[in-house]
């Protein structure tokens, strides 16, 4: 089985065909204000109109409140929907469209009995957890801490074309997630960064792309 991709942040029509041509299997749109990789629904949906059949749009979310996930979800027609702050359960299976949720690995985290707290989501995204920060930090964790029993898992924080091989050898994640490290600026994604970073999956993969 190959390593999915997705490509998360992409704040263009650049960006996105370079995602798309460079073989991601699912694109991130950043819903989050304070986030410097943020869009708004306008762009949004102009993004998600323009993305092609088979690679997933996910609609990224922080501490919003329902009403603005629902609103955002149908307007923009993402495809799936993160959930990166502190909803619980209940919250994000509340919507007419299916989520994954982010969990923030620290030194203490209990990672099987965070993951067990959201049996409704669809996967589960491990990412490092920095204070006060809900994702794309850049930071990595101990990758060894990813349960292998648990499948489904995705793998984000701090991944780049250098070392995504190295995290794939140690935790064998059904997914990376990757958002700074394919950019040359924050908020500002590179071609050329992109299609390395696929490329070290494949490779990771042995080569295998089917």
């Amino acid at each position: 089985m190959r390593t999915r991709v997705k490509i998360c942040g992409i704040t263009s029509h650049d960006a996105l065909c370079a995602a798309v041509l460079a073989g991601a299997d699912a694109v991130g749109f950043v819903m989050y204000p304070a986030s410097s990789r943020y869009v708004t629904a306008e762009l949004a949906a102009r993004l998600v109109a323009a993305t092609p059949a088979w690679v997933t749009t996910v609609g990224l979310f922080v501490n919003h409140k329902g009403d603005e996930v629902n609103t955002l979800a149908r307007f923009c027609r993402f495809d799936l929907l993160q959930f990166n702050g502190d909803e619980d359960n209940g919250f994000c299976e509340s919507f007419d469209r299916p989520f994954i949720k982010a969990v923030r690995v620290g030194d203490n985290t209990d990672v099987p009995g965070t993951i067990s707290m959201f049996p409704g989501s669809r996967g589960i995204l491990l990412d490092a957890q920095v204070s006060g920060q809900f994702g794309g930090t850049g930071r990595t964790f101990d990758w060894a801490k990813i349960p292998r029993e648990v499948s489904g898992l995705m793998l984000a924080g701090g991944l780049t074309p250098d070392n995504v091989e190295s995290a794939i050898a140690v935790a064998a994640p059904f997914g990376v997630d990757v958002s700074g490290g394919v950019e040359s600026a924050p908020g500002t994604k590179d071609p050329a960064l992109i299609e390395a970073f696929v490329r070290a999956v494949h490779r990771a993969d042995g080569g295998d792309q089917k």
